[in-house]
């Protein structure tokens, strides 16, 4: 395989470090030309120096000049979102690897687009936000898309090579989080140390929040719209605890394809970064006889309204999911701070898109101050509640 040149959006992240593990272990296959990270200057100037990277880039620009203090003469630093499109569309630049949280990747992402670049996706909030418009955009500058959530991953794989028309459904599966068991009656009581205890998963803060709440299962649901094109009724969620399979795709003759694999994200990260190509990695290996039972089950829509929020938003279109993504974000801060209550969080998001006026086929600015009106009436609207 021949080298290629990666930059890292979020590199200091679960998922950024990951793909530096990634790179390090591919060796001579994948160097790491750029870093990206939003306020750990330090470990930023770090990874940079450690991967002899060409640029390193500060996403809120106040840490730029500790951030060329700690760099070495031969890495060039920027900062803002000017600095992020600066890097990712820099003509040596092959893969870009967007892992930042929230909505800060989605103009850097748009601008790696239009230069040509692949796109390896695992912020999930940059399709939820703009799909129709990124999707759009990639198939205009033929650039490809290629996804790193281990959902999406799997049904990469389970669909390539497969006629669109030869699919039924396309089934999602969640680990259904720390609380699916819990009585409704005991999620108000819940901490946010007992919501960040995934059960399988080692992610960060704002994912594991999600999975807890089965948001993040929403949000894959709008992704996948877009990812693969397939409409809102041939997409289907399964709870499955155990974490194996990590998505579905059954065909029209009733036929099942899934991909199967232990819960370590460095695995859809590598299969991102090498496709289309498949590398050994040292893993530890997937021993079913040990497992001896795979559970699957319906989610609960009444303990989960979260999926029904997400579903709402996939069928309206227009600026609504990036409405749903944007008070999700500050609903969850808020109960991180504990100014809200667990089961609050999704009711925060629904009260706010009922007070949405929707747009449909929205430009990007329509996107964006969507984005922003409902960030500033979801902490309206939360403020309201510990009030009252």
């Amino acid at each position: 395989m021949a080298k290629k040149n990666l930059v890292i959006l979020g590199s200091t992240g679960s998922i950024g470090r990951n793909a530096v593990w990634i790179a390090h272990h591919l060796g001579e296959e994948l160097h790491v030309c750029g870093v990206a990270a939003a306020r750990n200057i330090q470990g930023l100037a770090d990874q940079a120096r450690e991967l002899r990277c060409e640029w390193a880039a500060a996403a809120d620009p106040v840490g730029l000049r500790d951030l060329r203090r700690l760099l070495p003469a031969n890495c060039r630093a920027v900062a803002g979102e000017a600095g992020l499109i600066e890097m990712v569309t820099a003509p040596a630049v092959d893969i870009v690897l967007c892992a930042i949280v929230g909505t800060a990747g989605l103009k850097p992402v748009l601008a790696a687009i239009r230069a040509g670049k692949t796109i390896a996706l695992a912020s999930k909030e940059i399709l939820v936000m703009a799909g129709e418009q990124v999707m759009a955009e990639a198939a205009r500058h033929h650039a490809r898309i290629l996804p790193v959530d281990s959902e999406h991953s799997a049904i990469f794989q389970c669909l390539e090579g497969r006629p669109r028309d030869s699919v039924r459904r396309i089934i999602l599966t969640a680990s259904g989080g720390p609380f699916r068991n819990t009585p409704a009656e005991a999620l108000a009581g819940i901490t946010s140390a007992e919501a960040l205890a995934h059960p399988t998963w080692n992610m960060g803060p704002k994912v594991t929040l999600d999975s807890a709440t089965m948001m993040n299962k929403g949000l894959e649901l709008i992704e996948a719209r877009w990812l693969f094109g397939y409409p809102a009724a041939q997409l289907e969620v399964l709870i499955h605890p155990q974490s194996i399979v990590h998505s579905l795709v059954e065909f029209v003759d009733g036929g099942l394809l899934a991909q199967l694999g232990v819960p370590d994200m460095r695995l859809p990260i590598q299969y991102a970064l090498t496709w289309p190509a498949r590398r050994p990695l040292p893993l530890e290996p997937l021993d079913l006889a040990r497992l001896r039972t795979l559970e699957f089950s319906a989610p609960d829509q009444n303990r989960f309204p979260a999926l029904r929020l997400a579903r709402n938003a996939m069928d309206a279109g227009g600026t609504l999911a990036a409405v749903l993504n944007a008070a999700n974000e500050v609903a969850v801060s808020r109960f991180m701070t504990g100014a809200i209550r667990f089961p609050e969080i999704t009711a925060l998001v629904g009260r706010v898109m009922e007070r949405h006026d929707n747009q449909p086929h929205p430009t990007l600015e329509a996107i964006l101050a969507a984005d922003a009106w409902a960030r500033r009436v979801a902490a309206e609207l939360a403020v309201e509640g510990v009030r009252g």
